[in-house]
């Protein structure tokens, strides 16, 4: 099949042949019908410092965590559960299936979990995948395979959100108008926050959150966020969202929060960072980190998605194919308008 390759940090994926995948006894093949390009996935390939507890992309490998498809091919033991033709998505781990982490829908916390782009799994930037029966949930009909692609980033959203406690009536700011800082204003408004408000350096994403649940945007290269902030709510957010994960938007939140809020960390900084505590403890913030999310909110979103209560394919802004793919990957890298590009593997431009 062809898939994406990553080579080495600073070299674009080449699209390149590559084995298809088998599946185990308890795994079913999908033929990949859309994937999502991550910021992870960007991080990830330019390389991380070892000392960031984050394991080394391997050259050879294959990354793409979001994603849905259509099943080719069954398992032994999976027959009876699925069937060959379903529209699925999956967790982009596969666990033992049997511990208490498997049984509570946390796979990624399984200790002999299986991650995508490591040498027994290939992602999803390719045509097409291997997945764990026990992570894999039905894709309803009246939901796209873009929107199944997207199960993975909304339910970060989502844990985010319910790990902030958000009372009903809350104002929120979002830092970070990306896909998952969209995330969070669509289920942060989805939970009853009354002011909603997202900032972003790039005009244009910021403006789009108004689509996706947000009460206002504040352009951050040119705006006080604070001052406008307050301006907007006639109030400071009691919850602030970071969403943008790079080194400086720890402190940068910790700079705009203001004193007793709860701020929540959501974007995934895959570098070393450093922040001022002493500014943190002077105004007692609550700091929260939130990383993913369990099966039952892949499930939660899924389902809300077949009830069309949540607006969700605006969020794709471009779709490609593998042809294109190294090259978008690439333009990715620098800030743009783009939210959420979207890779067909049988897709040509």
């Amino acid at each position: 099949m062809k898939a994406a390759v990553f080579s080495k940090p600073g070299i674009p994926l080449s699209i390149e042949e590559v084995a298809d995948p088998e599946p185990g006894p308890d795994d079913l093949i999908l033929k990949v019908k859309a994937c999502g390009i991550c910021g992870t996935d960007l991080h990830w390939s330019q390389g991380i410092d070892p000392s960031a507890g984050w394991r080394h992309l391997a050259p050879g490998s294959v990354m793409g965590h979001e994603f849905s498809g259509e099943i080719v091919e069954l398992g032994k033991n999976t027959r009876g559960r699925f069937r060959s033709g379903e529209r699925v998505v999956a967790q982009p781990f596969i666990g033992c299936g049997d511990c208490d982490a498997c049984r509570a829908g946390r796979s990624y916390r399984c200790t002999v979990v299986t991650t995508r782009a490591s040498a027994d799994l290939t992602g999803a930037y390719a045509e097409y995948t291997r997945v764990g029966i026990a992570e894999t949930l039905r894709l309803p009909d009246s939901a796209s395979f873009h929107a199944g692609a997207l199960v993975e980033p909304l339910a970060v959203g989502l844990n985010a959100v319910k790990r902030a406690g958000l009372q009903v009536g809350d104002p929120v700011l979002v830092i970070g108008a990306g896909p998952v800082g969209l995330s969070v204003a669509l289920w942060c408004r989805f939970f009853g926050a009354h002011d909603v408000i997202v900032s972003d350096l790039v005009e244009e994403r910021a403006g789009r959150s108004i689509e996706f649940g947000a009460t206002a945007a504040i352009d951050a290269a040119s705006e006080d966020v604070q001052a406008r902030y307050k301006k907007i709510a006639g109030r400071p957010p009691a919850v602030v969202f970071d969403c943008v994960g790079l080194p400086g938007s720890l402190q940068l939140s910790i700079d705009q929060a203001p004193t007793d809020a709860h701020l929540v960390i959501v974007g995934l900084c895959m570098a070393k960072d450093t922040f001022f505590p002493a500014k943190a403890i002077v105004k007692e913030l609550r700091i929260t980190f939130a990383f993913v999310y369990s099966k039952s909110d892949f499930q939660f979103v899924i389902d809300m998605l077949g009830s069309e209560r949540i607006p969700a394919d605006a969020l794709v802004t471009s779709v490609i194919g593998l042809d294109d793919f190294p090259h978008k990957f690439e333009a990715l890298r620098s800030p743009g308008a783009d939210l959420k590009v979207m890779l067909e593997p049988g897709f040509s431009s």
